[in-house]
């Protein structure tokens, strides 16, 4: 960590007047992609951090430098979102589907 001079050193996770927190485009690109291959979690947590993370750049609190790479992990974590739910509905719609061919197939035996 850097360590600034007594006079502009300031609490614990408060930054001195003029500098920014350091982007964390890096680990919600990272987030974004382990949400696509492994786990929506993941992806649920890329799409959070960088939407904090934006807003933060946006207003001057963060290092803009790692916009992009934010927003590539956002959009992943969005996409695996996305991936997850479509997922969840064809399984439903496959269940769904079989327990009509069940009730049908234990039906049509009696008379």
């Amino acid at each position: 960590m850097t360590q600034y001079p007594p006079s502009v050193q300031g609490p614990p996770g408060v930054y001195p007047p003029g500098m920014m927190k350091p982007h964390r485009g890096a680990v919600v690109l990272v987030l974004g992609i382990l949400g696509i291959v492994f786990c929506v979690i993941c992806g649920i947590v890329a799409w959070v951090m960088g939407n904090e993370d934006l807003r933060q750049m946006d207003s001057g609190q963060m290092d803009p430098s790692g916009r992009s790479t934010t927003q590539a992990g956002r959009i992943l974590g969005i996409v695996s979102v996305a991936l997850a739910a479509f997922v969840a509905v064809i399984g439903v719609i496959w269940v769904l589907f079989f327990i009509v061919i069940a009730a049908g197939a234990a039906t049509s035996g009696r008379p």
